[in-house]
């Protein structure tokens, strides 16, 4: 049995993201393909929900016409508007989930008068269910309407209900948090490529670093600070090596941090 067993869930949207979410649920189980609605202008994005068992359609009315339980607006910011302008007479009292990111539950209210919409904040590692999720209700959605979507993403890694002040920050910190970690995992690489280990070899062994340092951390619940006193030496390679890493790190992450609510800021202002 599913956990939202009977709950039917439609997609506005199967990009990145919102297809990420939409094949998460099903591979975790809390959702039954049967019950799975998938809408996107792109064929190419629809054929393997369709193949997956999915209902898929052309354009969001058609899909809204089927009546799904819960609507998740999977699209970019900068289109929202037009999108909520197209599904506004046929959503009515629905279950209204958006992703999109710096756009207020304030604004898709006033656009889907009625609707009870649930604003969350996800990451791409739902896809494979470690991802993380923060949500907050907006004026209509009752506790039922919480619970569903805390169900739903719960089974995608952690989710958390938050004030949506909040929201954009746990947005740009996971939501960034890929982009971040990959970047390091290249950087790393390169560096030891022109250290001269072969390419190959160093990015196998950076990403099984990386891999290992991550279920040492959250099998054993290890502090990170304390993990990296666990390799740091006194008057070591690893101690010298932090030294010159640790400021730069720390002050390109919070500028980083500013960067992505500063954009945030400015995707909500249009």
């Amino acid at each position: 049995m599913t956990v939202c067993e009977g709950t039917s869930v439609g997609f506005v949207g199967a990009g990145a993201m919102g297809g990420s979410i939409a094949r998460g649920l099903v591979g975790a189980g809390v959702l039954d393909v049967s019950r799975l609605l998938v809408a996107d202008s792109d064929p190419a994005r629809l054929a393997p929900f369709a193949e997956l068992g999915a209902r898929t359609y052309p354009d969001a009315a058609s899909m809204l016409a089927d009546g799904p339980d819960a609507v998740v607006l999977a699209v970019k910011p900068q289109v929202l508007g037009s999108v909520l302008g197209s599904v506004a007479p046929l959503v009515d009292d629905a279950l209204v989930v958006s992703i999109a990111a710096g756009v207020t539950i304030a604004s898709i209210e006033a656009a889907l008068p009625g609707a009870r919409v649930v604003r969350v904040m996800p990451n791409l590692p739902v896809q494979v269910r470690s991802g993380a999720t923060a949500v907050c209700a907006g004026t209509h959605a009752g506790e039922k309407d919480v619970d569903l979507v805390l169900s739903l993403f719960s089974a995608l890694g952690a989710a958390f209900v938050m004030r949506e002040d909040q929201l954009d920050v746990a947005g740009a910190v996971s939501g960034c948090a890929p982009a971040f970690f990959s970047l390091f995992v290249d950087a790393l690489t390169r560096a030891g490529v022109g250290a001269g280990l072969p390419a190959a070899c160093a990015r196998e062994m950076v990403e099984s670093t990386m891999r290992g340092c991550a279920e040492q951390l959250l099998n054993e619940g290890v502090h990170p600070r304390e993990y990296m006193e666990r390799v740091t030496s006194p008057g070591g390679t690893t101690a010298a090596a932090l030294r010159a890493l640790e400021g730069p790190l720390t002050e390109g992450t919070y500028a980083a941090i500013d960067a992505a609510l500063a954009r945030t800021r400015e995707l909500a202002d249009g």
